[in-house]
C-alpha cells in the first residue's frame, strides 16, 4: 500500500492539473461519446486558462494526490448549491471530481482522497456532503455508497457534446445535527 500526500494545488501547478484532468476524464469516459465531442469537452473544459481561473477562486478548493513527488490524482470541493430536497436548508460542501490515474485503481488512493474530503467537510462544519456521479458509472457509485452516500432523488444534465449524459445525486450527512 502507497502513503498518499494530499497537496493544494497552485498556479504553478495548472498545467500539470489540465494533463492529469484531460487524462483521467478521457480514460473514465471515453467509450461514452463521440472522439469529437470528448476533444471538444476536454478542451473547452480542462485548457490552462480555464483551470487557472478556478484555482485562482478561493472557492474551488483543488488537491494533488501525491506518491512521493507523483501525481497520481486530484480531487476538487466547494461550497454547494443545494437544489435538492433532501438537502434544502443545509450548509453542504460538493465534490466535484475526484479522479485517480488508471495504474492506480484498486490501490486505496480514491479511497483515502475521499477520506480527506469527509475529514474537511467535518472540520469545516458543514451539514451534508453531496456530489453528482453519471447514472450508468455503476463502479463509482458502489465506491460512493461505501463510503455512506445514499441516492437522492435528483438528477442533472451533463452532456458532453452533443452527447447527453444524465448525473445523479448522491448525499451523506457529515453532522450529528443532520439526520439522514
Amino acid at each position: 500500500m502507497h502513503q498518499i500526500k494530499m497537496r493544494r494545488i497552485t498556479l504553478q501547478d495548472v498545467p500539470a492539473l489540465s494533463l492529469i484532468a484531460k487524462k483521467t476524464f478521457y480514460d473514465t469516459f471515453t467509450d461514452t461519446c463521440t472522439e469529437e465531442d470528448m476533444n471538444d469537452f476536454l478542451e473547452k473544459f480542462y485548457n490552462e486558462n480555464m483551470l487557472a481561473e478556478e484555482v485562482a477562486n478561493e472557492k474551488f478548493q483543488y488537491f494533488f494526490a501525491e506518491i512521493g513527488d507523483e501525481i497520481v490524482g486530484y480531487i476538487l470541493f466547494s461550497d454547494g448549491e443545494v437544489s435538492f430536497d433532501e438537502i434544502k436548508g443545509s450548509t453542504a460542501l460538493e465534490l466535484k471530481r475526484l479522479y485517480v490515474l488508471n495504474e492506480y485503481h484498486g490501490k486505496g488512493m480514491a479511497h483515502d482522497m475521499m477520506n480527506f474530503f469527509l475529514e474537511y467537510a467535518i472540520a469545516q462544519g458543514y451539514d451534508v456532503a453531496f456530489l453528482g456521479v453519471w447514472e450508468h458509472n455503476l463502479r463509482a457509485q458502489k465506491f460512493y455508497r461505501k463510503h455512506g452516500f445514499i441516492m437522492s432523488s435528483h438528477t442533472h444534465d451533463f452532456p458532453i457534446g452533443n452527447t447527453p449524459q444524465t448525473d445523479v445525486y448522491m448525499w451523506k450527512s457529515v453532522s450529528k445535527n443532520f439526520k439522514q
